[in-house]
């Protein structure tokens, strides 16, 4: 009886243990599932680690970097050497294509030694672990970021597979001197990508984050080959490689760069600011995007014209000078600016001058009134008196009494073409007070220009300020025929998986009448041409002797500020010179800087290019006619001089000169 219910209570014992383990069973299958639900909730965890950004000229080459600090490439497994990634599992996690985000044997292992030594010597966590870590986590050796590490690396493992998940870890790990990921380590310490690595050179590198101060062979080729040892030996146990060619690794040379292949903009520094401001104002991307980086950022600089622009402002403002300069250079067909210069020293000064500071263009502006001039019934061959002049205007309140250089006068009537190309201030003046004083104000406003113009009669001489680039900007529109153009940096941006982010759409609106565009230019090579010279000489009468194309130009100065801007169809250039802070320019010498820059920057970017972008030619609806520069009349054989001039179709001169025949006019 006794025995009996010792068997009842063995029984029951039995099944009470059976109903636990069943109920343990059904709690932790529960908790599975409810784990996995969980994952799937919360869904893949966000990769957004900060990368770098890399800025490309107009011919895809790199100029240019931003970071945070840590100089990162994310590449595709694909673009990784295969070398990398079977040291990386020898070293790092045999098991990691066999587990789940977990070695638990090793864990059980490492807990063991670690007990053994009363210390932590082992440690067991995984490559998806790690990854993990250097995501979402700090390197803090607490419970709570064991447990939150743990979390991460379920949802790495159970969102992404394993080649992702490689790929990832290795695009984030620390190889120290500020590169992080598999291919910044590359070209930092052999100068190649990441997918070029020999197999000595994969073994030696994923040796580095274990510790970087430590293993870097920069710091320690000793320890850095006794690591690099130990990894091509895993590599052997793990059948990834045979004993020869462990020796033959072991035995490489190998060549240490230790330069990180990209740095900030050595080249072109004020445009890669430019760049940077073009981000968030023109490509209009958040700011959180641009700080994560991995943006590959495509602009329109002009390598061969940037350095042309850069030698020649060095060759010809001499050392001693405290002239600075403003420089911009555009594709007047697209808005593409392809150089420019800021100053002389960026490290002196970043400054840009030639796209904020705000400065006197003096006749430089004339362009723009004679074009508004065209407009309202003017031609190459109208004709007003040069002489002193003392304007009245504020109906009779107010007087204006402007000068010609030197304070030389025809005293007599010249035409528009023979005014522009001498920079006659009189003619200037009075056509801006015939027009009205708003005229030239609003019609800048055509020409892109949005610094403020005040409708007095010295605006036609250029004393409102503005930009270099926004000249830049009007005199392209007269370049291109009048299509509206604005000044382009960057051509598009593309995120780290090649998705475009913004790409530039240049605007391409008829705003001027083409052909008074096309007369104003030819108006404009008047500067250059001898046949010109009246009372005084053209005003690039010293350029025409080093010229070897036909260009459109116009110089302008103040008592502090000396321009010269002018292009052909495929190129414009402006070039501002002067002081900071507004001293008197003095020295003629320090007058010549700008036409000097400005003249062999054209002379040898364009000497690059096809001939045929920098030919004027005559649109539709203009005729061009011999026109003698001193009257303005249709010239004869008898004539000194003639220059074929163009006019818009019916306003040509239709009198003959007869001045010049033999006995006079009759």
């Amino acid at each position: 009886m006794e025995a009996e219910i010792k068997m009842r209570k063995k029984w029951r014992n039995i099944r009470l243990l059976s109903y636990i383990v069943l109920l343990m069973v059904g709690l932790i299958l529960i908790m599975g599932i409810s784990f996995i639900i969980y994952l799937k909730i919360l869904g893949p965890p966000p990769l957004t680690i900060p990368q770098s950004t890399l800025y490309y000229t107009s011919d895809e080459t790199v100029f240019g970097e931003s970071h945070n600090g840590e100089r990162r490439y994310w590449v595709g497994s694909q673009d990784i050497s295969p070398a990398v990634m079977e040291a990386t599992i020898s070293i790092e996690d045999q098991t990691f294509y066999q587990h789940h985000g977990f070695d638990f044997k090793r864990i059980a292992g490492a807990v063991l030694a670690n007990i053994q030594a009363g210390q932590k010597v082992q440690g067991a966590s995984t490559i998806t672990q790690q990854y993990a870590r250097n995501l979402f986590l700090t390197m803090d050796k607490t419970w709570s970021r064991k447990i939150s590490e743990a979390m991460y690396a379920a949802r790495l493992e159970f969102h992404y597979d394993k080649d992702q998940i490689l790929e990832g870890y290795l695009n984030t790990i620390n190889f120290g001197h500020g590169a992080y990921g598999i291919e910044s380590a590359s070209q930092f310490y052999f100068g190649k990508s990441s997918k070029e690595l020999t197999l000595a050179e994969a073994s030696m590198l994923m040796g580095i984050p274990k510790g970087p101060n430590i293993y870097s062979p920069l710091k320690s080729e000793e320890k850095a080959k006794k690591r690099q040892k130990l990894i091509l030996d895993a590599m052997q146990e793990n059948g990834y490689i045979q004993a020869d060619e462990k020796k033959e690794a072991l035995n490489e040379t190998l060549t240490f760069v230790g330069e990180h292949p990209h740095h900030r903009a050595d080249m072109a520094p004020y445009f890669y600011d430019m760049v940077q401001k073009e981000l968030t104002t023109t490509a209009g991307l958040d700011e959180r995007v641009i700080a994560l980086g991995g943006l590959q950022v495509y602009t329109t600089l002009d390598t061969e014209q940037q350095k042309i622009a850069e030698d020649v402002v060095e060759k010809v403002i001499p050392d001693s000078s405290d002239i600075q300069v403003g420089f911009a250079a555009m594709d007047p067909q697209t808005g593409f600016v392809t150089a420019m210069v800021g100053g002389r020293d960026y490290n002196e000064s970043s400054f840009n001058r030639a796209s904020q500071a705000i400065r006197q263009p003096g006749s430089a502006i004339k362009p723009f009134l004679y074009y508004a001039a065209l407009e309202h019934g003017f031609t190459p061959a109208t004709q007003l008196r040069s002489e002193k002049t003392t304007f009245k205007y504020d109906h009779g309140q107010s007087e204006y009494t402007p000068h010609n250089f030197n304070n030389h006068y025809a005293d007599d009537e010249i035409t528009m073409a023979q005014a522009l190309a001498v920079s006659d201030n009189i003619y200037a003046v009075k056509t801006h007070l015939f027009l009205g004083a708003n005229v030239l104000a609003n019609t800048v406003k055509q020409f892109g220009i949005k610094s403020e113009m005040k409708p007095v009669p010295s605006l036609a001489l250029g004393t409102s300020g503005l930009k270099v680039t926004e000249l830049l900007n009007g005199y392209s529109m007269l370049a291109n025929g009048g299509k509206k153009v604005d000044p382009i940096f960057i051509t598009r941006v593309e995120d780290r998986n090649g998705n475009i982010l913004y790409e530039a759409k240049p605007d391409q609106e008829q705003v001027l009448n083409p052909q008074l565009a096309f007369v104003m230019s030819h108006m404009m090579m008047g500067m250059f041409d001898h046949r010109l010279n009246g009372y005084a000489s053209v005003t690039g009468a010293s350029m025409t002797g080093k010229m070897s194309r036909d260009y459109a130009g116009k110089s302008g100065s103040t008592n502090t500020d000396y321009w010269m801007a002018g292009f052909t169809p495929g190129l414009a250039s402006v070039v501002w010179t002067g002081y900071d802070q507004g001293e008197e320019i003095t020295l003629t010498a320090d007058k010549l800087y700008a036409k000097n820059i400005w003249l062999q920057f054209m002379e040898q970017s364009i000497d690059q290019q096809s001939e045929e972008q920098h030919v004027f030619k005559p649109p539709s609806g203009v005729e061009a006619v011999p026109m003698d520069p001193e009257n303005g009349l249709w010239a004869t054989d008898m004539c000194p001089t003639f220059r074929l001039t163009y006019f818009l179709k019916g306003t040509a001169p239709e009198e003959v000169c007869t001045e010049h025949l033999l006995g006079g006019p009759f």
